[in-house]
């Protein structure tokens, strides 16, 4: 079976985590600080798909909609 991930998404992930710790890795646009290791992961993922890395496609939101009560 072949691999999900290349190894460059995960240096790339590697380094993003390594710079959340440092509190140095900043988020989008707005250039908050990122403290949640999920958004670390995803920002590493996002780095590794834009350079060509072999990495999965994002899993699409699926829009369910809720019952109203009442």
């Amino acid at each position: 079976m072949a691999r999900k991930y290349s190894r460059k998404a995960s240096s790339s992930v590697k380094r993003a985590m390594k710079k959340r710790k440092k509190g140095t890795l900043k988020s989008g646009r707005s250039g908050r600080k990122v403290k949640s290791r999920k958004q670390a992961i995803a920002i590493g993922l996002s780095e590794a798909r834009r350079s060509g890395a072999k990495v999965p496609k994002r899993k699409k939101k699926s829009s369910r909609k809720r019952k109203s009560k009442r």
